[in-house]
């Protein structure tokens, strides 16, 4: 199924709070390319998350990603937001390009991501004030450049935990990442339903913790806000940890039954994604979801 990307009247997603500070999609994708400089070949080859993907298969994915992160940030910076995705398909295009560099070493693939990540950084930690404010595009559409780089952080953030988990290491669990994308996945699987001609008018509440925080995420007509003020009388509430709760919106298996909340702001990515079946704790989710959520669009 392609996108539907929204490139023309108001966003489709609409985020009020925000974390003070840098964005922390620079931390992660600077970890991340410390941890993979650590791993032996036989690492690089083990097993992920993603159905039939080993790591160094995931980080060609992200590879292939920092590249249009880059791309769509600094023309958005140079006001000529790009419109590729409208005909990206979220699910073969990913494989197609990852199937097409399986004769690459795992020293060729980490040497361009490390070069791909560092062109990234480079363009994200040159934005001022004036040029975090231009339209970028993102799978939803043409969106604010904060919105651009939850994305990007959402999208690497789920797959780094799909090689690390597997691999028996720790994943790194910082709040303001994680409070960043989890605001953004309660948003993305609204939007795509918009996007898509579905969706409906909703409310939900997320009451978080570890980290602590309250989300509202209000599907209103055209667009998905996200905020921290009241929700109308009837919206639906869901009460879980911070990291459990992304797993289940990114549609990865966290261990836990869902949350009945979750098939309401997850549909879009269900639908998108091709997903016929609903994670349940303790499996595995479905194949197909397995090796394309969480992917740039």
């Amino acid at each position: 199924m392609l996108l539907k990307p929204r490139y023309d009247g108001p966003p489709i997603i609409a985020i009020e709070p925000r974390l003070a500070g840098p964005h922390p999609v620079v931390q992660q994708r600077q970890r991340l390319v410390e941890l993979l400089g650590q791993l032996s070949d036989d690492e690089w080859l083990h097993p992920s998350r993603c159905d039939a993907w080993t790591v160094q298969d995931v980080i060609t994915h992200l590879n292939s990603t920092n590249g249009f992160w880059t791309f769509s940030i600094g023309q958005a910076v140079a006001g000529e937001p790009t419109r590729f995705l409208a005909s990206f398909d979220p699910v073969a295009s990913p494989a197609e390009l990852v199937d097409s560099t399986q004769a690459e070493s795992p020293a060729a693939t980490f040497e361009a991501f490390r070069t791909s990540t560092e062109d990234m950084v480079r363009v994200v930690e040159s934005l001022d004030d004036k040029s975090w404010a231009s339209v970028g595009e993102a799978p939803p559409g043409h969106v604010p450049l904060p919105l651009v780089a939850d994305h990007a952080l959402w999208d690497s953030w789920v797959h780094e935990r799909d090689i690390v988990l597997p691999l028996g290491r720790v994943p790194v669990e910082d709040d303001g990442e994680v409070l960043t994308c989890l605001r953004y996945a309660a948003a993305l699987g609204q939007a795509f339903e918009i996007g898509q001609g579905g969706g409906s008018c909703g409310s939900a509440v997320l009451e978080v913790t570890e980290p602590d925080a309250r989300i509202v995420v209000s599907a209103e007509g055209d667009q998905v806000r996200v905020h921290e003020g009241p929700a109308p009388d009837g919206a639906q509430v869901g009460r879980l940890s911070a990291v459990p709760l992304l797993e289940m919106l990114s549609r990865r298996d966290s261990g836990q039954p869902e949350l009945e909340v979750v098939g309401w702001l997850a549909a879009g990515l269900a639908t998108v994604f091709d997903e016929t079946e609903v994670p349940v704790a303790g499996a595995q989710p479905p194949s197909r979801m397995r090796s394309k959520a969480g992917r740039v669009a």
